[in-house]
């Protein structure tokens, strides 16, 4: 049950200062990808993929966070072998 709960949960990883976001699920699926039109330049696409890859590591990140974060819960903070 917590792990459908989990898996319906979404986060929102941000880069530049919320330019770029990237909306991720607990399954860890991408739901969604915002890009702010100003930082679309054709002369700088290095820039563009940089503040994706970092939105998407932090969302990454939230959703790790929240799934340890929802275990530690279950299992009171004890350490379970493999977890």
């Amino acid at each position: 049950a917590k792990q459908n709960e989990l898996a319906e949960m979404e986060v929102t990883g941000n880069a530049g200062s919320g330019q770029v976001a990237v909306t991720m699920n607990g399954k860890h699926e991408v739901t969604k990808i915002v890009v702010n039109p100003e930082v679309i330049d054709p002369e700088d696409v290095d820039f563009l993929q940089d503040m994706l890859i970092a939105a998407f590591n932090d969302a990454v990140s939230q959703v790790t966070k929240m799934t340890d974060d929802e275990m530690g819960s279950i299992t009171g903070g004890m350490s379970l072998p493999g977890m």
